[in-house]
């Protein structure tokens, strides 16, 4: 533990993790003061540590979800589609239902 807090007292993170600063316990012979700025170090990191984990998990989530949402707006393609002529996307039952009613009413109007 002598290692962790002089590294800590250096403010060198890196080598106080490397020499075990998550894992440690307290130490019976230390002074109670180096004994308590050792845990809330040690606290302090696996919290950030915590944090870091959650925000990458979310960010994944939020990507995930992203690129469901990409993959139910993928534009469907007419069969009567010419090549050059760009593609239309399908119109959803309700909306092709109100549009064909439309048409009708309007192509009865003509007639008369």
């Amino acid at each position: 533990m002598h290692v962790i807090a002089a590294a800590l007292a250096t403010d060198d993170l890196d080598r106080a993790i490397e020499t075990g600063l998550l894992a440690c316990e307290p130490c019976p012979g230390c002074d109670p003061v180096c004994t308590a700025s050792l845990l809330a170090a040690r606290d302090a990191r696996r919290g950030a540590l915590a944090a870091r984990e959650r925000f990458r998990a979310r960010d994944a989530r939020l990507r995930r979800r992203a690129e469901e949402r990409a993959a139910r707006r993928v534009v469907v393609t007419s069969p009567t589609t010419t090549p050059g002529e760009s593609p239309r996307p399908a119109l959803p039952p309700a909306a092709a239902a109100a549009l064909a009613r439309a048409k009708a009413r309007a192509d009865a109007a003509k007639k008369h």
